[in-house]
Order: structure tokens, then C-alpha cells, then sequence
């Protein structure tokens, strides 16, 4: 996986601002982020956008250059955007755990899973 940079941001009106960026360089970093009691808690109630940029692989895929196209996928106010493999990867990964009560309830709610 290639580092992660994670951008929350919130929007006044016609204006966008960048309220904090993190960065995470393993799936355990950024799993361990988003856990009950990881950094993800403590979030303002008024951030409007999450991004989660995952950065383009350093050697390109050769065999399947479709894994390196570029991609966003949308979960509730979380968008995932990078190469399709890491989105793909990390989307089962956030179904998998979520699935297993590994995930914070600040992170369900921002993704649209708690109603």
C-alpha cells in the first residue's frame, strides 16, 4: 500500500476549507486511525468532506496497468481516491472490519453505515 493522505475539510457557503490533513503509511496505520478510541473521534461535527488520497504506486503495474488507473469511490462524506487497486483493497478491508465491530462509530456515521 502507498501512503495515505487523509484531508478533512468543511464548507461555508461558496468557500472550501482544508481543516486537517493526516498521513498514514500502512493499511494498520490507517485502520488504526479510524478504530473506536483512534484519532478519528475527535473529528469536528462540521467537517462536510473527507479525502482519502492514495498516492500513485512507485513502479507501475506492468501485467494489469488497469489496477494503477485512477479512481473515487464515495462512502457517505468519505472519498477514497487513488489507484482502483488500493480503493478496491481498502473498501474490503472497511467492509470487512466494520463487519467485526472494528471500526468507531464516528467513521460509521461519516460513511452513512449507522442510518
Amino acid at each position: 500500500m502507498t501512503p495515505i493522505t487523509i484531508e478533512f475539510s468543511l464548507s461555508t457557503g461558496d468557500r472550501d476549507f482544508k481543516e486537517d490533513t493526516v498521513t498514514v503509511r500502512t493499511p494498520e496505520e490507517l485502520f488504526e486511525y479510524v478504530a473506536p478510541g483512534g484519532g478519528c473521534e475527535s473529528m469536528p461535527d462540521d467537517v462536510d468532506e473527507i479525502q482519502l488520497v492514495f498516492l500513485s504506486p512507485e513502479h507501475p503495474n506492468k501485467k494489469n496497468p488497469v489496477a494503477d488507473i485512477r479512481g473515487t469511490l464515495q462512502l457517505g462524506i468519505v472519498f477514497l481516491t487513488g489507484p482502483l487497486a488500493e480503493i478496491l483493497q481498502t473498501s474490503e478491508e472497511i467492509i470487512d472490519k466494520a463487519g467485526r465491530g472494528e471500526l468507531s462509530e464516528s467513521f460509521l456515521t461519516v460513511i452513512g453505515a449507522n442510518g
